[in-house]
């Protein structure tokens, strides 16, 4: 029986996509507003797809976007990701990720999830081009909500239905490189490993005061170790 649920981020956790999801963003507001560069001045580190969306609007169009409006960017946006993330010249694995799913996949001791902010499609269509999206049988995604810890939750819910047994919050790990990720494992009680790979640097997020800070996660002996405490 596994005792033990992981909650992968995606994006600057697992891997980079190169800028391909920006281009998507950007391709897609300019198709259906005119606007060219519309992610430029919107903060998108940590937020979920379509919070970025509504964002977007907020600040470009001046006023509150509609249900459909984000649905309808959402769409354009995942069919252009899956053009850009395939030839994406930038696109990279990060260091020790293969390594570490294939020897967790094995491990009956653990279920893997993803508790991403990305929509389930792009989340697949990121994940599809190095060969991880068999790794994540279960998660939670932006379409579950635009909040985070909504997000974990769903992921959780659905981690316990395929184990057929409940965890207890203290053996659900958070695994993600951003403030947000560190706040929303707090939200639901679970514990937190943050990884300084990204843009977040290692001095930001120990402020916050996770329960174990790496630079990355390329010593899989240790994180494994890590993660099964």
């Amino acid at each position: 029986m596994a005792r033990k649920l992981l909650l992968f981020d995606l994006d600057w956790t697992l891997l980079y996509t190169g800028g391909a999801g920006l281009r998507a963003l950007n391709h897609a507001y300019q198709v259906i507003y005119g606007l060219a560069d519309a992610a430029k001045g919107v903060a998108l580190d940590g937020k979920t797809d379509p919070a970025i969306c509504r964002e977007m609007i907020r600040v470009h169009q001046k006023r509150q976007a509609e249900a459909l409006e984000i649905q309808t960017l959402c769409e354009k946006y995942l069919e252009q990701l899956a053009i850009e993330v395939p030839k994406s010249p930038g696109f990279l694995v990060l260091p020790g990720i293969p390594e570490l799913l294939q020897k967790l996949e094995k491990d009956s001791d653990v279920i893997l999830a993803l508790g991403t902010g990305n929509l389930k499609r792009g989340a697949e269509i990121k994940l599809d081009r190095p060969g991880f999206w068999k790794y994540f049988p279960v998660g939670g995604f932006s379409d579950d909500s635009e909040e985070r810890p909504k997000v974990l939750s769903a992921a959780v819910r659905r981690a316990e239905q395929r184990a057929g047994h409940p965890f207890a919050p203290k053996d659900v790990l958070v695994i993600g490189d951003t403030v947000h990720d560190i706040h929303a494992g707090r939200a639901i009680g679970a514990k937190v490993l943050a990884v300084a790979c990204g843009p977040t640097t290692s001095e930001t997020l120990a402020a916050q005061k996770p329960d174990y800070l790496m630079k990355d996660l390329s010593d899989t002996s240790r994180v494994i170790d890590v993660m099964l405490q």
